[in-house]
């Protein structure tokens, strides 16, 4: 039976059909197997880096906030001085913490070389506070940080020596503070000052001992304050300067040299008032304790001065009335206020010679030549006094104080009336000359001697311009506080002839009445 071709063609299709297919699934499973080989070896790599690099990247990604938070905690843990603490938070806790996270971070071990070198600088300053205890705990620290062994030993020495010393500290300190509560403190070796003194010279910032001697200097200064408002300047002056020797910055230091200055500046004012009203020896008192204070003060030294010629002055007059145990009393006190050699001589050589006119004068039956000779010794000493220009002064060599003792010898003799006249100009040249330098109470006296050798119209007008002088000059020193200047002005005014009535008096009465009730 014959195949028929078109049976035959579509056999042949089937089968091309068949093997074509058969070839692609052979394809398709020979690149399957390709792809999971690829997939395998991918799945082994990420296995093996997972075992090996897991742990270090989870810590990574887990640990590094907490390692920075534990830094920071750390470092300010440091810079507030909080080195080590029980409950964890100082800074040696929080840096070995963040080394337990992560061994191999340099800033953690930084961070604990900083803490181990402030733990030894805190011992050092406790040491030189005095505080043993905690010297030897941050010493301690320091060595458990491994701080340099150098650095370490130099420190421990001084913790050594320190605690030797402790228990001489101690017994100071104790005394020290004993001494302070009686208010022994100072002036002995076993008062307050010297033995808190002591104790710094051993531990320079020992802190008990050094508010010790703030409290026992307050005390000292207060002292001081209590005597200036006292007018006791020698006492305020010597508590002041002890309590400069011990601390020159003390806080109540400056306060204290205001009152002493003060005290100082009313006891100048108490001399010069005490002086106007001719008490010598008060008024020298007054300015001498001032110038053992401050031996520079020029108005302490002009007023001392001029007690020692008033002094002078006043010895001259008592031997002129041939009173000698005043006058001997008056050299004296001038001596103790300072004067001069010179001016003692002087003085003294006047004393001799009214008493040697005493004895002329009182002896009987002396002769008259006796008299005569003494009588012109004075005149010679006037002659020659008054060759020199020493009319009024100097007190006991002028040529005033021998007409004086010459008047006393013989009164009515013409040459004496003469001298008296041949000095009235010299007297009158005086006033003059001292109301132009304004120097009042000098032109007081230069009138007084006028006066003592003549009497005249003249002299009514120069008591009346020096009077108005006093005025002028009153006025100026009310006007800068000067209260006893002023009333001393108006007494002086009324006394050289100026009149209650005048204008510029009761100007003056007036202020100074506006000033006195404020006062």
């Amino acid at each position: 039976m014959s195949r028929h071709p078109d049976h035959e063609d579509a056999a042949h299709a089937a089968l091309r059909r068949v093997r074509r297919e058969g070839r692609w699934w052979w394809v398709q499973a020979w690149q399957s197997r390709r792809i999971w080989r690829w997939a395998l070896l991918v799945a082994v790599v990420v296995f093996v880096l997972l075992v090996a690099f897991g742990r270090p990247l989870a810590n990574w990604f887990w640990n590094e906030p907490q390692v920075e938070q534990l830094l920071d905690r750390g470092d300010r843990a440091l810079a507030a001085g909080r080195l080590s603490a029980a409950d964890g938070s100082g800074a040696r806790e929080w840096y070995q913490a963040a080394l337990a996270l992560d061994s191999d971070r340099p800033q953690a071990r930084a961070g604990l070389a900083r803490t181990a070198r402030a733990a030894l600088r805190q011992a050092g300053a406790a040491l030189d506070a005095g505080d043993l205890a905690t010297a030897q705990r941050a010493l301690a620290l320091a060595r458990e940080l491994q701080v340099p062994q150098r650095d370490y030993d130099a420190v421990a020495r001084r913790l050594r020596e320190h605690q030797q010393d402790g228990a001489g500290i101690g017994a100071l300190l104790g005394r020290a503070e004993s001494a302070l509560q009686a208010q022994r403190l100072d002036g002995s070796d076993d008062s307050a000052l010297p033995l808190f003194q002591q104790v710094l010279a051993r531990a320079p910032n020992h802190l008990r001992a050094l508010e010790g001697r703030e409290d026992a200097l307050s005390d000292l200064l207060q002292q001081a304050r209590d005597a200036a408002a006292q007018g006791d300047v020698a006492g305020a002056a010597s508590r002041v300067q002890r309590a400069r020797a011990f601390d020159a910055g003390h806080v109540d230091l400056p306060a204290s040299e205001a009152a002493l200055n003060a005290a100082l500046e009313a006891r100048v004012r108490d001399g010069q008032q005490l002086l106007r009203r001719q008490r010598w020896q008060a008024a020298g008192d007054a300015f001498q304790s001032v110038l053992a204070v401050r031996p520079d003060d020029a108005a302490a030294q002009q007023g001392r001065q001029q007690v020692v010629e008033a002094l002078l002055a006043s010895a001259a007059r008592q031997a002129a009335d041939f009173r000698f145990d005043l006058a001997g009393q008056a050299l004296d006190a001038a001596q103790g206020f300072g004067a001069s050699e010179r001016q003692l001589a002087a003085s003294r050589q006047v004393v001799a010679q009214a008493r040697e006119a005493e004895r002329a004068l009182t002896a009987p039956a002396t002769p008259h030549r006796r008299r005569e000779q003494a009588l012109r010794a004075l005149l010679a000493r006037f002659d020659d006094a008054q060759a020199r220009g020493d009319m009024l002064s100097p007190p006991g060599s002028s040529a005033y104080d021998a007409l004086r003792e010459a008047q006393a010898l013989a009164p009515q003799d013409a040459r004496v009336r003469a001298a008296a006249q041949r000095m009235l100009p010299a007297t009158q040249q005086c006033v003059d000359d001292r109301l132009r330098e304004n120097r009042v109470q000098a032109a007081g006296a230069c009138l007084e001697a006028w006066q003592a050798l003549s009497r005249s119209g003249s002299q009514a007008d120069a008591g009346l311009r020096l009077g108005q002088r006093w005025l002028a000059i009153g006025s100026e020193r009310l006007g800068r506080g000067d209260v006893a200047f002023a009333r001393e002005a108006l007494r002086q005014a009324a006394r050289w002839g100026v009149p209650p009535t005048a204008a510029e008096y009761q100007t003056l009465q007036q202020r100074l009445g506006d000033v006195e009730p404020v006062r």
